[in-house]
């Protein structure tokens, strides 16, 4: 068995996900998406970035083979020559040397299992003097990550790379160092994060030496790009399994389970009284309703909502369908899409409000404002706070006046906000995809989303192929005329 750096890092986010990747049928596993591939160069480039700015009399081990222990063997010849900065090194512990060397070593995390190897690929070691094996120096580990904050699991495989070093070099070293987005830094307390690590890599061992298959459980967000996510949905689908269920997260699901709940049916039929047990009668009504249109696949009614629909949701001889699509990591908003719909012609016109370039993006700001100031009773349909906020971003960006961007959200209405407020839907999230498509509307370029637009766009700007803008504009259309479809059955229904 060989634990690794990305073994600890999958089994912190999923535990179903690392198993798989040790026992999963490969051909059951998804293509990877553009925009994970995406990702992975971008993290590359800050790495380079990060090695340019602090660390660049760097060297990196020689060696062509991909066998693990000759890699670790020629970055501990560098570390033996004292290197101050070593990139792209491995570290590997073979189940012998813990039986050879235990009595020397500087931790023992695994005393129930030795029967495996270890094997770590920080991004740097860097030199320290103090006292080692190797002389009057020793090495820390440095991760380097894209991310914005430092994460439980970069901490978690940061204390596998200390452990690692600590036991080949007979020093522990104080205190691994993370370096995130915009090269911040961040220091990782060993006496906490050692005995976790213990725990976790303990964990994942037992899992995968039994070969225990941890249960599905569908969470949006975090299985969105993993290359499992389509095998493990359609289990979770042929289960009817509670995850699919909107607002049942793992500590629900557990309190659900401790009451004998475990299907979507058994949760719409269960008597209120006993879900009252486990959780607050407001939650209690809500996750039961949310399965009673599962399972009815009907849309429901809130009890609670007594407003007047018309008066929440206004309609006007003229109105505007707004959506955007942005590049994260250029914090650049490159496209502004409006839908005009003026009710007396019957008539619908796109307005794409589109930045060739990044530079463009202050441009497409002003045009904007110009669009919609030509239609000043029209109501701003969108979908999310998202929207809101980019207006107060490109606002204060670009010097717009207050009084002007006060006038301009007072017109804005978050159909997704009238949504989770007055009707429970059958879905299994209350994205706008998923509602449009349950009440009938579909995007023209089926599976695609807004990180495939992300990527399109960047290749854009690499390549200047106009197909690709194309696509974008009529993905961001769609979105637009989605948004249309959800408000006019949003008015029927509540009507």
């Amino acid at each position: 068995m060989l634990l690794t750096d990305i073994l600890l890092l999958d089994y912190k986010r999923c535990q179903r996900r690392a198993f798989l990747n040790v026992y999963g049928d490969s051909l059951k596993k998804g293509v990877e998406r553009d925009f994970l591939l995406k990702l992975r160069q971008e993290n590359q480039l800050h790495i380079t970035s990060t090695l340019e700015t602090f660390y660049s009399h760097y060297q990196k081990p020689q060696y062509d083979l991909k066998n693990s222990k000759d890699q670790a063997r020629a970055t501990e010849a560098l570390m033996r020559q004292g290197i101050s900065c070593i990139y792209n090194g491995t570290l590997f512990e073979s189940h012998e040397f813990r039986e050879q060397y235990h009595p020397h070593s500087t931790l023992t995390l695994f005393p129930d299992h030795h029967e495996f190897n270890c094997l770590g690929k920080p991004t740097l070691l860097i030199r320290h003097p103090g006292q080692s094996k190797f002389g009057d120096w020793f090495y820390s580990p440095v991760s380097i990550y894209l991310g914005r904050r430092p994460k439980t699991e970069y901490k978690i495989v940061a204390t596998f790379y200390a452990y690692l070093l600590g036991n080949l070099q007979e020093t522990l070293p104080p205190a691994p160092t993370l370096i995130l987005r915009q090269h911040n830094h961040y220091e990782v307390d060993l006496s906490q994060w050692l005995p976790r690590l213990k725990i976790l890599a303990t964990d994942c061992l037992e899992m995968l030496t039994q070969s225990q298959e941890p249960e599905v459980f569908i969470s949006r967000q975090r299985c969105n790009l993993c290359h499992w996510y389509k095998h493990c949905y359609a289990i979770a689908q042929s289960q009817k399994h509670l995850s699919l269920v909107p607002g049942v997260t793992q500590s629900r699901y557990q309190s659900l389970l401790d009451i004998g709940v475990g299907t979507v049916e058994s949760l719409a039929d269960i008597c209120p009284v006993n879900m009252k047990e486990v959780m607050d009668s407001d939650l209690a009504n809500q996750l039961q309703q949310q399965a009673q249109a599962i399972v009815d696949n009907r849309a429901i009614r809130k009890s609670k909502f007594q407003s007047d629909i018309h008066g929440l949701i206004p309609t006007r001889e003229f109105e505007l369908y707004f959506d955007i699509e942005a590049e994260p990591e250029r914090n650049l908003n490159y496209l502004l899409g409006v839908l005009l719909v003026e009710h007396s012609t019957q008539t619908e016109t796109f307005y794409p409000l589109l930045a060739e370039n990044p530079e463009d993006e202050q441009q497409i700001w002003q045009q904007f404002l110009d669009l919609v100031d030509q239609y000043q009773n029209a109501p701003i349909f969108h979908f999310s706070e998202y929207e809101v906020e980019t207006m107060k971003r490109l606002a204060k960006l670009y010097q717009t006046p207050q009084w002007q961007l006060e006038h301009l959200l007072s017109r804005f209405v978050d159909l997704h906000h009238r949504v989770i407020t007055s009707v429970i839907l059958p879905v299994e999230s209350y994205s706008l995809k998923s509602l449009a498509n349950w009440i009938g509307f579909h995007w023209r370029d089926p599976g695609i989303s807004g990180d495939q637009c992300v990527c399109w766009y960047d290749q854009w700007l690499k390549t200047e192929d106009r197909t690709l803008l194309s696509s974008i504009l009529r993905y961001n259309e769609d979105d637009c005329r989605a948004t249309l479809c959800l408000k006019n059955w949003l008015l029927e229904f509540l009507g």
